[in-house]
């Protein structure tokens, strides 16, 4: 149930950073004030993913050592970069993959851990 969690808050962390993405993607060349850009859907979107992510984090912790939990949360870093991939079309050199790669791997030795 804790590994469960632990996956929750990560993609609920970064649904919420791809939709705050989305969000400014949509803003762009568009001249509205404050007031329409805070009504964006995907604005909505990325606060609820945010905040529940929240939430499950702090269950979370409330099961793990926050020094095993925390370093799992760089998992976000490989799920953005794979988003970042093949949502938003970036280019990702080779140094990236290799370090995703190594992210991987710390996450697996601290899973190891518990």
């Amino acid at each position: 149930m804790t590994w469960a969690l632990l996956l929750g808050a990560c993609l609920l962390t970064c649904m919420g950073q791809i939709a705050q993405k989305f969000a400014v993607e949509s803003w762009r060349g568009v001249d509205s004030g404050w007031g329409a850009k805070l009504l964006s859907p995907w604005l909505w979107l990325a606060l609820a993913c945010l905040g529940i992510g929240l939430l499950v984090w702090l269950l979370v912790l409330q099961r793990l050592e926050v020094g095993i939990a925390y370093p799992m949360l760089s998992l976000n870093f490989v799920l953005i970069t794979l988003a970042a991939r093949f949502v938003f079309h970036e280019a990702i050199d080779r140094r990236h993959w290799i370090g995703m790669v190594l992210v991987i791997a710390g996450v697996v030795l601290l899973g190891q851990h518990t």
